[in-house]
């Protein structure tokens, strides 16, 4: 049910109206009076009205200052100006509060009705449409940390082409200026934990803190998260702000998950190639728990402090091999899950055409069903299952056809309907591009 304030002077023509309005739309509104533009605007911030009735002339405040009142803390709500004079000397203030309908004294009843269904329409469209837009931020919200995984695998695993890793980019508002990464080292028993909380925690985390970032999502034993530097930042002051930031997740990790972890910090890099030999060396740097503490930036052992990087003479054999079989084994693991991810996709894909594959069915409305972008899913759909997604339909539909046809209890036309085809023709020469024989042909060798 809507509210609606009438507001005139004249008690009659308040009554008149309400009469009309609930005898000719019963169970439609909730009617408020308002004498005066004084107690318009009162009852108007109590009852928050989706429409108002406003007399122009009224005693005190007028009808026009009245709405601009009322306009001012409801800027929904929906105005009728109702006047016994020339509307038009009041309509360019009125247009400007957005005043779009108006009754003449004494208004006729259809003319009423016909107003109040028009404003009905708008507030209807309007609700639709802000229901629509909080299900699209909803699914948003809910798509972005996929996004982010997305981005943050494409500078983890270098076989994505750049050109993907703009879009997702610019998409995600995270330009790939200077940043650096930082990897959060989970100690052996953290397959114990829960990695859903683990995750939930680093990413709230890090969307509470001032810089920009992306957030990988758990795997093996260890995260990354990758920070952009603001323009402005000096490169001493950033150095300390992410040390600091890698102390934070240490606390952090500490207090909620009752685990100590390692943080390793790589250096400031430009662009993707940068973030990606940011985050090789933030592995690295993760691995010098002893030497380091629990925060180590790959700086540090570039100079020299707790057993340089570059001064292998003064390292143990096994304690080098120790860190690159780390590094090595964490690349494998989040290559085979990268791997499996993506042929879960898929899998799941096909069992969509599978399902479907008889109608008329786009590569949009797969990619759609898997939420992945078309031309992503176009991509990897051709080097993980050898064809294309037309070439893949296609051959499921001429498989069919040919089983149909053994069965020999449908005519040929009917087989082409029953595949997804609209033209026997059209399916003939498919057919025959295909089988490298006409229907008529495959049947016939068939009996």
């Amino acid at each position: 049910m809507y509210r609606l304030l009438i507001a005139d002077d004249e008690a009659l023509e308040r009554e008149g109206l309400e009469w009309i309005i609930q005898r000719m739309m019963p169970d439609t509104f909730q009617v408020i009076h308002a004498e005066n533009g004084r107690v318009a605007i009162e009852r108007a911030e109590e009852h928050r009205p989706h429409i108002v009735m406003m007399d122009v002339n009224m005693p005190g405040i007028q009808g026009l200052a009245a709405i601009r009142e009322i306009k001012d803390r409801l800027p929904d709500t929906k105005f009728v100006l109702v006047t016994a004079y020339d509307y038009f000397a009041y309509a360019k203030e009125a247009l400007t509060l957005g005043v779009k309908e108006y009754l003449v004294k004494p208004a006729k009843r259809e003319q009423v009705v016909k107003t109040l269904e028009q404003l009905i329409r708008e507030l209807d469209r309007e609700k639709r449409k802000r229901s629509d837009e909080l299900e699209l931020r909803h699914k948003l919200s809910q798509l972005l940390p996929l996004a982010e995984n997305e981005l943050a695998m494409m500078f983890m695993v270098n076989h994505i082409t750049d050109t993907d890793i703009e879009q997702l980019s610019e998409w995600l508002n995270f330009p790939l200026d200077q940043g650096c990464a930082i990897v959060i080292a989970f100690p052996g028993d953290v397959k114990s934990q829960n990695k859903q909380k683990i995750y939930d925690i680093i990413r709230s985390f890090a969307k509470t803190y001032e810089a920009t970032s992306i957030v990988s999502s758990l795997i093996d034993r260890h995260m990354a998260v990758f920070l952009q530097k603001a323009p402005e930042a000096k490169d001493d002051m950033w150095k300390e702000e992410v040390i600091a930031y890698g102390a934070e997740l240490c606390a952090l990790t500490e207090r909620q998950l009752e685990v100590e972890v390692s943080i390793g910090i790589g250096m400031t890099g430009n662009g993707a190639d940068g973030l990606r030999k940011s985050y090789f060396e933030a592995v690295f740097a993760s691995t010098y728990f002893e030497q380091c503490g629990k925060v180590c930036h790959f700086d540090e052992l570039k100079q020299g402090s707790g057993h340089a990087l570059y001064e292998p003479e003064k390292q143990s054999l096994s304690a080098d091999s120790v860190h690159q079989s780390y590094v090595i084994s964490a690349m494998q693991r989040i290559r085979e899950q990268r791997e499996q991810q993506t042929q879960t996709v898929l899998d799941r894909a096909k069992s969509y055409i599978e399902g479907k594959y008889t109608e008329d069915l786009s590569l949009e409305e797969v990619a759609d069903s898997v939420h992945l972008n078309p031309h992503y899913f176009s991509k990897i759909f051709k080097q993980q299952v050898g064809t294309t997604f037309i070439d893949f339909v296609t051959g499921l539909r001429i498989d069919k056809a040919k089983a149909l046809m053994a069965s020999g209890h449908l005519s040929l036309k009917e087989v082409c309907f029953e595949v997804g085809y609209n033209d026997p023709n059209y399916f003939s020469r498919v057919f025959k591009k295909v089988t490298g024989v006409t229907p008529s042909e495959y049947r016939s060798q068939s009996k």
